[in-house]
């Protein structure tokens, strides 16, 4: 973990240059139009600032990131981006504004934007294919406090999650459901993983008619945590996931709307 007084994190020019290094490892390109042929501008009001010399439109380190157009200084958007990621438990938006010395408001707009930037709202392929394991999970989350005023016993009374992980990957895709039934655990399956895939999960009968030829189960109930073939859901990624992710709803979020958690 890097300390949080590198120069990176508390020095404006070392962070730029850090975030420059890191965008283009083999040199400047206009983000506009590509080019490699640009010259970094100078003087008080252009510092930081490159012109590119085929379509002529400016940009710094920042165009086309999530820090374009923010009047915060790169080296705290680059600590806030490294507390969000390295905290297993997740930050609040008033724990960046006392860490970084800047408003609540603006540490809710910069951890809006981080999140925004590590999800992937649309997948363009299903997870898996052929060789590849999917492990699926479901937990239910919320109404857990019973000095609360509408608290109501009982999963029913519970949103769910359906957590989707490839552990050879690391990809994982989480989803908000009202309730976890067989056809709405289904669709997900469908929707988001390779047929050819093999899929891991648990003993729950939500499984059962998933339809996967390759379907491997982990009986928990009995105290299992490698089948006979060495798969595994309990030890990592798929309930790991969900254990993670519930202490960060825990930690940072009041609630979890179903277009919160798709596709993490």
């Amino acid at each position: 973990m890097t300390a949080l007084n590198a120069p990176q994190f508390t020095n404006e020019a070392a962070a730029i240059a850090h975030l420059e290094a890191s965008r283009w490892p083999d040199g400047v390109n206009c983000p506009h139009c590509g080019s490699v042929t640009v010259t970094r501008m100078g003087g008080e009001t252009q510092a930081g600032m490159f012109q590119c010399n085929d379509c002529r439109d400016k940009f710094t380190c920042r165009t086309g990131t999530v820090m374009e157009r923010s009047h915060i200084p790169v080296h705290k958007w680059l600590l806030a981006i490294h507390l969000l990621t390295a905290s297993k438990k997740g930050m609040s938006a008033h724990q960046l504004h006392r860490m970084l010395g800047i408003t609540y408001k603006s540490a809710w707009f910069l951890a809006h934007r981080v999140r925004e930037a590590m999800s992937n709202p649309k997948p363009k392929t299903g997870m898996g294919g052929a060789g590849h394991q999917v492990q699926a999970d479901e937990t239910c989350y919320g109404n857990t406090s019973k000095r609360a005023k509408h608290y109501k016993k009982g999963h029913s009374n519970k949103s769910g999650v359906v957590a989707l992980v490839n552990p050879a990957t690391g990809e994982a895709r989480a989803f908000a459901v009202k309730t976890s039934t067989s056809e709405v655990v289904n669709k997900i399956l469908w929707t988001n993983v390779h047929g050819g895939t093999t899929l891991v999960t648990d003993e729950s009968k939500l499984y059962k008619s998933s339809g996967y030829q390759k379907h491997e189960t982990v009986l928990h109930y009995g105290n299992e945590y490698v089948n006979k073939d060495g798969y595994t859901t309990l030890q990592t990624t798929s309930k790991t996931f969900l254990a993670f992710s519930k202490r960060e709803w825990l930690a940072s979020i009041t609630s979890a709307a179903s277009n919160t958690c798709n596709a993490i």
